[in-house]
């Protein structure tokens, strides 16, 4: 059974969301060191811009005029996911910190969207919330996997080369 909610609004935080995680990518890769790290939070950031273009055009309020306009105003420094950011690069910030951050902010974005969804009568409204937690799961996994290469752990494709019988 569907609780109701309100999916206008709905849409709109989940733009805003997006919005603030591609601001965390691109403030993030400018603290970094690590040339790959830098490259791998500005695809992430340009991930996190698609996304929101995925809720931006299934929103149907007018109060949102242009999506460039939009994402290109400056960034909410009091949403979570600055706000995280800013507490870390005050207190010795480093790359592994950042991807520890990262993975847990989408961790928690996923489980939103996927508790969102599930509210969600409209179903081309649930497939882009299902999409886009199933996209915040991948990004979850990719931020893994770079924080074992940025702790130089084994990879997990690597892992069979290690182990013993």
């Amino acid at each position: 059974m569907f609780e109701e909610i309100d999916v206008d609004d709905a849409i709109k935080k989940a733009i805003q969301t997006e919005k603030n995680a591609m601001n965390f990518y691109e403030l993030g890769a400018l603290q970094m060191k690590d040339p790959d790290a830098v490259k791998f939070f500005q695809l992430l950031a340009r991930e996190e811009r698609q996304h929101a273009g995925q809720f931006y055009k299934i929103y149907q309020g007018s109060d949102i005029a242009d999506f460039d306009e939009l994402m290109d105003t400056p960034p909410d420094h009091q949403s979570s996911w600055l706000a995280a950011l800013a507490k870390s690069i005050n207190s010795d910030f480093n790359e592994q910190k950042a991807m520890e951050l990262a993975m847990e902010k989408e961790l928690n974005l996923e489980k939103a969207l996927r508790e969102t969804a599930a509210q969600i009568k409209s179903a081309e409204v649930r497939a882009i919330f299902e999409l886009n937690a199933q996209e915040t799961h991948n990004h979850y996994e990719l931020i893994e996997s770079e924080y074992a290469r940025i702790m130089a752990m084994v990879h997990e494709s690597d892992m069979d080369i290690y182990v013993r019988e």
